[in-house]
């Protein structure tokens, strides 16, 4: 698998927030989510209820898709990455480690119960206009 081009790590960790993709019978959802990536896992770690419809939706259809972007509207400074991955509920090991980190970068939610979440992405793609307008970076896992 190739490495994640250092340019898309970067802008993934100097962010915390996503909008993320589900669906439903042919019904497609969103919402925002405070997140921590995880860079040596590929993880993406963000929180929720068990009852938020995301949730109950992604149990029925792990394959989601998200975005994080840049609001800017000078045009040469636009950057965004949109992703697509698996998602499932963290557990055991990978949860301390996730748990840690997310608790770092947002220590308000100490005292919370939190129920984590990842998502390993299996492509993304970065638009990053300070390369030239519409230039776009593309990782995928596995053979393209």
């Amino acid at each position: 698998m190739d490495p994640i081009d250092r340019r898309i790590t970067a802008f993934i960790k100097k962010h915390h927030v996503f909008t993320l993709a589900t669906s439903h019978e042919n019904r497609p959802y969103t919402c925002s989510c405070f997140y921590v990536y995880l860079e040596p896992l590929n993880l993406f770690v963000f929180t929720s209820e068990h009852n938020t419809r995301h949730i109950r939706e992604l149990n029925e259809q792990p394959q989601v898709s998200g975005v994080v972007a840049l609001e800017t509207l000078i045009i040469g400074r636009i950057q965004g990455i949109q992703f697509t991955g698996r998602c499932r509920e963290l557990h055991a090991e990978e949860y301390k480690t996730a748990h840690k980190a997310y608790i770092a970068k947002f220590p308000v939610v100490v005292f919370n119960q939190l129920y984590l979440w990842g998502i390993e992405p299996d492509f993304i793609k970065m638009t990053h206009n300070q390369l030239g307008f519409g230039k776009k970076l593309i990782w995928q896992k596995g053979p393209v």
